[in-house]
């Protein structure tokens, strides 16, 4: 279930960080701004995928955006440390283009170590009926 929970934020992580780099760079935005868009981006779409799956079981907005937020805020930030940490700390890495196979690497190495790193995280916190099992309850 850990890493179902975290691929599940790894998924959205993803959406976001790609999706923030494409536009931070379509805008000639500098490497620290189009990070944070990213790390915002990220969020956003990590909390859209589990709110969609808590909507479609007819929980009403409010009560879904808690269990959103509830669920995924831990998983999110430490993802979101580890892969832009990883990011930030590969040579070359925050200089390297779309276009550039050094970004692309780099990105899935980053995510890869995110997920390895978050899987613990989650597994803790469902074994505490916290994180992604406070959101089992709203599945068929």
């Amino acid at each position: 279930m850990a890493a179902k929970a975290t691929l599940h934020c790894l998924t959205g992580c993803a959406i976001g960080e790609v999706l923030g780099m494409i536009i931070g760079t379509a805008l000639g935005w500098g490497n620290m701004p189009t990070m944070i868009l990213a790390i915002i981006l990220a969020f956003f779409f990590g909390y859209a995928l589990t709110l969609r799956g808590i909507l479609g079981a007819g929980v009403d907005f409010r009560t879904a955006v808690r269990v959103a937020l509830a669920a995924d805020t831990l998983s999110i930030a430490v993802m979101e440390l580890i892969d832009n940490g990883v990011i930030a700390l590969w040579p070359g890495a925050m200089d390297a283009h779309l276009s550039d196979p050094l970004f692309w690497i780099v990105l899935a190495i980053a995510l890869a170590a995110a997920f390895v790193i978050t899987t613990p995280v989650n597994k803790w916190m469902i074994g505490r009926g916290k994180g992604h099992a406070v959101v089992h309850q709203y599945h068929h």
